[in-house]
């Protein structure tokens, strides 16, 4: 069989091996043999000094207790953090009383009428279908309660994503200034959003609203900066010329321009305020995330699904709906929505006079025992004494003793400063030396909060996680991109996985593998997988056609053309698909702390349940350094730069 060749820039030597790499890597050998002497003569220990760590418990012990002093006396907190709290409830409760009063038929029929104007019949009886099921599943109130809460939260995180991106799509001042601060928000995992939140505003409706809120803005304001600051300067020299004003050349052309971008930003704030909408239950939230909640306290694996599956179809109509935005609206114009609205009063309208507001009892349809006769059987028979493969908890006990343990046990017995040369020289290799030194930085800074070795123990699950993730990731996505009928049939397992909120997968995943790290592991591959695997069937179905052409008349074979040509040329994109999985992976893992993850994980949840503000903070921000950490490792700049990050 032929063998193919390429040019060195397309299609030749690996990354490591090119010009440029090896001089980065000769570089490095110097600098190793000339540092690791010395610092082994200085630091033979493997723990990190205790004379380069700042304790902040004190201080931050001091300021919980003053915010928890003067939280109902002082003005701060009376006149300005009060009245935020109080329109935030009357906010909810006001979206929630004219959810209320329109009855499932009214509702029903105002989401299935807007998706018919966005998107045609069929994805209106979809979303129709969807809100019905809600109902069937006895959870209309819960749904209507995490909807009220939803759109408020969504309109005030729109608005102030919309804000920050035009100041920092029209300054690049503001720009590099706010660049950092949304890497630190998008980074942050949404558990370590909610302690702050909770001692300002208490537990209840406004501290949910506002950590999501929080989580949920930062990719409206760089989706809006970025559609922006993209726009086609051309055109933007067009309007310039015919003599209109700043603010004319925003609404005429900036703007119209920015479209896509600013409908994908409003598509994203949905998917992550509703992921946050249903984390934040543990701090008062209501509605699904709440019964999701209780059924992870109880493991009761049908009451969860009862409740997971409308948060999932929400998911799923509130994805499809934005997206088809994005496409343009269906011809119409002001009459079609006239005709919408008119027929959305009218069936409330006739269902408040028939009586019909609330959904009927009788109109139920209980899955919760037949899904936990189900699960019994599958943890009967499948959780241990399987034949010839061990069961559920074997295979998690096997995953921990043989690759946790021993990837935790070397990394904590690395010396701390071998770490830091480690994630200079991966940083460097793939970015710059500004690269390497933020990444550095990062790393070093979750050692000067005192908490090194639990940072270890968390990445050592990271690592672990993101590898099954990208061999599973990877794997299916060459299949998916190689079969057209494959991919069509994995499409909607994937929408189904990527629209479900974190917390859902850790019911199944304790039922079936019980408490610890790899149960934590487990779930954040099965979140992370659809990401990588639409990522890299993306990025290989965009390669050149010409290159593969080039390849058959060679006489390559199938394997030689993804081997030599396509995954080469797809290089980018699969770096992209290492990225997504790293940082979705870290989210999930530190939210295992809820089901004996530990680490970071564990100390975040427990300041949390014991308001300990300095045990949380700390770890938040050295879950925050060691997100930022991974992003610059495994992320190029160029790939940076194009995101605009």
């Amino acid at each position: 069989m032929a063998t193919l060749t390429a040019t060195p820039d397309r299609v030749g030597l690996p990354g490591l091996l090119r010009h440029r790499a090896v001089g980065k890597l000769a570089l490095l050998a110097v600098a190793a043999a000339v540092l690791v002497p010395l610092a082994d003569a200085h630091w033979a220990s493997g723990s990190w000094p205790q004379a380069l760590t700042v304790d902040l418990s004190k201080p931050l012990t001091g300021v919980s207790d003053w915010i928890i002093d003067n939280r109902d006396s002082h003005p701060l907190f009376l006149y300005f953090f009060g009245y935020i709290s109080n329109a935030v409830v009357l906010s909810v409760r006001a979206v929630y009383l004219v959810l209320l009063a329109a009855g499932w038929a009214g509702v029903t029929a105002a989401a299935g009428l807007l998706a018919w104007r966005v998107a045609g019949v069929r994805l209106a009886l979809g979303t129709a279908a969807a809100l019905l099921a809600c109902g069937l599943l006895g959870m209309w109130v819960p749904t209507m309660q995490t909807l009220a809460l939803m759109v408020v939260a969504v309109l005030v995180s729109v608005v102030l994503g919309v804000l920050l991106g035009l100041a920092a799509g029209l300054s690049d001042r503001t720009f590099r200034a706010l660049r950092p601060v949304l890497d630190t928000m998008q980074v942050l995992p949404a558990f370590a959003y909610l302690l702050p939140v909770v001692l300002v505003f208490g537990i209840g409706v406004p501290a949910a609203v506002l950590a999501t809120v929080v989580y949920a803005a930062p990719p409206m304001a760089r989706l809006t900066a970025l559609g922006l600051r993209g726009a086609d300067h051309e055109v933007l020299e067009a309007v310039e010329s015919l003599g209109t004003t700043a603010r004319q050349r925003l609404f005429t052309a900036r703007l119209p321009l920015a479209r896509r971008e600013l409908l994908l930003g409003l598509n994203q704030t949905i998917m992550m305020a509703l992921s946050m909408a249903v984390i934040a239950s543990v701090i008062g939230a209501g509605g699904l995330g709440d019964r999701v909640y209780q059924a992870l306290a109880s493991v009761d694996v049908g009451a969860a699904l009862a409740a997971g599956l409308p948060i999932v179809l929400l998911a799923v109509v509130l994805d499809r709906v934005t997206g088809a935005a994005g496409e343009g609206l269906r011809p119409g114009g002001r009459a079609g929505w006239a005709y919408a609205a008119a027929a959305t009063v009218a069936v409330a309208v006739a269902a408040r006079l028939a009586g019909g507001l609330d959904w009927p009892g009788s109109w139920t349809v209980q899955i919760a025992e037949p899904v936990n006769r189900a699960v019994d059987w599958m943890t009967a028979h499948l959780y241990s004494g399987v034949p010839y493969v061990g069961g559920t908890a074997d295979w998690a006990g096997h995953f921990t003793t043989w690759i946790l343990d021993p990837l935790r046990a070397g990394l904590q017995w690395l010396p701390w400063w071998s770490v830091l040369l480690v994630v200079a020289a991966l940083a460097w290799l793939i970015g710059t030396w500004r690269t390497a030194l933020t990444a550095v930085l990062a790393m070093a800074a979750t050692g000067v909060l005192g908490v090194w070795k639990p940072s270890l123990d968390t990445l050592s699950q990271v690592l672990a996680a993101v590898a099954v993730t990208l061999v599973l990731g990877v794997a299916t996505g060459i299949a998916a991109a190689r079969s057209d009928r494959f991919e069509r049939l994995l499409r909607p397992v994937l929408d189904v996985f990527q629209t479900m909120p974190q917390f859902v997968y850790l019911i199944p995943v304790v039922a079936l593998f019980g408490v610890g790290r790899a149960p934590a592991a487990v779930a954040a591959v099965v979140y992370a997988l659809p990401a990588v695997v639409r990522i890299t069937t993306q990025g290989l179905r965009q390669v050149d056609p010409a290159a593969l052409e080039s390849a058959r008349s060679l006489g390559a074979s199938s394997v030689q053309q993804l081997r030599q040509v396509q995954l080469p040329l797809a290089r980018p994109a699969l770096l992209l698909a290492v990225n997504q999985g790293v940082v979705l992976v870290l989210a999930v893992v530190i939210i295992g702390g809820l089901v004996g993850g530990g680490a970071l994980g564990y100390d975040v949840v427990f300041g949390l349940a014991q308001g300990d503000l300095a045990t949380g903070l700390v770890a938040g921000a050295a879950i925050v350094c060691l997100g930022l950490m991974l992003d610059r490792v495994t992320q190029p700049t160029e790939r940076r730069a194009q995101k605009g990050a």
